[in-house]
C-alpha cells in the first residue's frame, strides 16, 4: 500500500516537473507581477492591517494564477472585500469580552459575509479573511483605506492585465 502510493507521488512530481520545464518563463512573470503589485499596496499599509494583508495576499494568488476564474472577477474581488470589511465592522460591535463570545464574533463574521457574497453574487474567498480580519482589529480609517485601496488595485491590475495573464492552475 505504501508503495502504491510512493510511486503515485512520484509520477505526480514527474508530471509537475515537466509542467514547469514548459511554462516556467509564465510561473515566473506572473510571480514577478504579483510580487510587485503587492509590494505597491505594501507601501501604503501599516502593521495595524496585518491581519488584512493575509486576505489580500491571497486575492492576488487568485488574480495572478486563475486570472479567468470566477473569483478573479474585478466587481467580485473589490465589493467582496468591500462587504467583508462591513460585516466585520458590524459584528465588531457586538460586545466580546470573554473567549467564548470572541470565537462566536469571529465565526459570526465570516458565516454572514459567506451568506451575504452567495446572496449578492460576489464569491470572493479571501473576503471572508478580511471580515475575520476587521472583525479582530474593529474598525479604523487606515484600515478602510487599505481594504478600499488593495480591492481596487488589483481589481484593476486584473483587467489591465487579463491579456497579458494565463491560467497557471
Amino acid at each position: 500500500m505504501h508503495l502504491g502510493y510512493l510511486r503515485k507521488a512520484y509520477r505526480y512530481l514527474l508530471k509537475r516537473i515537466r509542467e514547469l520545464k514548459i511554462h516556467w518563463k509564465l510561473y515566473l512573470f506572473q510571480s514577478f507581477l504579483a510580487t510587485l503589485v503587492l509590494f505597491i499596496i505594501a507601501l501604503t499599509l501599516s502593521i495595524e492591517n496585518a491581519v488584512v494583508i493575509a486576505s489580500i495576499a491571497s486575492t492576488a494568488f487568485i488574480v495572478f494564477t486563475q486570472p479567468s476564474s470566477p473569483p478573479a472577477v474585478p466587481r467580485r474581488i473589490f465589493w467582496g472585500h468591500v462587504l467583508g470589511f462591513c460585516i466585520g465592522c458590524l459584528v465588531n460591535l457586538i460586545p466580546h469580552q470573554y473567549m467564548l463570545t470572541d470565537a462566536l464574533v469571529y465565526a459570526l463574521a465570516v458565516g454572514l459575509c459567506i451568506f451575504l457574497m452567495m446572496i449578492m453574487d460576489l464569491k470572493h474567498a479571501p473576503a471572508a479573511g478580511t471580515a475575520l480580519g476587521v472583525a479582530i482589529t474593529g474598525f479604523s480609517p487606515g484600515v478602510l483605506i487599505a481594504v478600499v485601496t488593495s480591492a481596487l488595485v488589483l481589481s484593476m491590475a486584473q483587467s489591465r492585465m487579463k491579456g497579458f495573464l494565463k491560467d497557471l492552475a
